[in-house]
């Protein structure tokens, strides 16, 4: 259910903003697609990305962000530590983007059962998520205080396109985390 991810995500990152729970609730429902242009640009993102992304909080190698497990995130730094080819990672990123073509509604599901749960006041989430429907649910960035405290740096890429390695990797951290 969305309702323990989004749990799941308050809790680790207890700044999170209402930006950061759209951007989750964004592409556990719609995926990445707004992410790709062109290959050589993406490809040259995830380089950059690898090379700067510098110290960041702990975390496992495969989140799953959308309640089927489908969608998952692909944080990098512990993607890095297990030694994983960047070039499957984008082979995967870019797979994903261009088959995954998500729904509206069921976003839309999502953000209900967000408003339920989450911490915020309920008149700013109405107001942002009108102000994000009357623009067709665009795609953000995080928050800036998000970014400062917590260096998000993934990929969103259907498990479908993961390697059996990065699932390993995901094992062993729930064994480690008694998870």
């Amino acid at each position: 259910m969305i309702d323990k991810i989004v749990h799941s995500h308050l809790n680790r990152y207890p700044a999170m903003q209402i930006q950061d729970l759209y951007k989750l609730l964004h592409q556990a429902a719609l995926g990445s697609e707004h992410a790709v242009s062109d290959t050589d640009s993406v490809r040259s993102w995830l380089t950059r990305e690898l090379a700067e992304m510098g110290e960041g909080p702990a975390e496992v190698l495969i989140d799953p962000i959308s309640p089927d497990s489908r969608i998952v995130r692909i944080h990098l730094r512990p993607f890095v530590a297990a030694m994983q080819d960047p070039e499957l990672l984008l082979d995967a990123f870019i797979h994903t983007a261009m088959g995954l073509h998500g729904d509206d509604r069921l976003f839309e599901e999502y953000w209900q059962t967000a408003i339920e749960i989450a911490h915020f006041p309920i008149d700013e989430m109405h107001g942002f998520i009108l102000s994000m429907k009357s623009k067709n649910y665009p795609a953000v960035h995080h928050s800036p205080q998000y970014k400062r405290l917590y260096c998000p740096a993934y990929r969103v890429v259907d498990q479908a396109y993961c390697q059996e390695t990065w699932f390993e990797h995901l094992k062993v951290w729930m064994e480690q985390n008694n998870t």
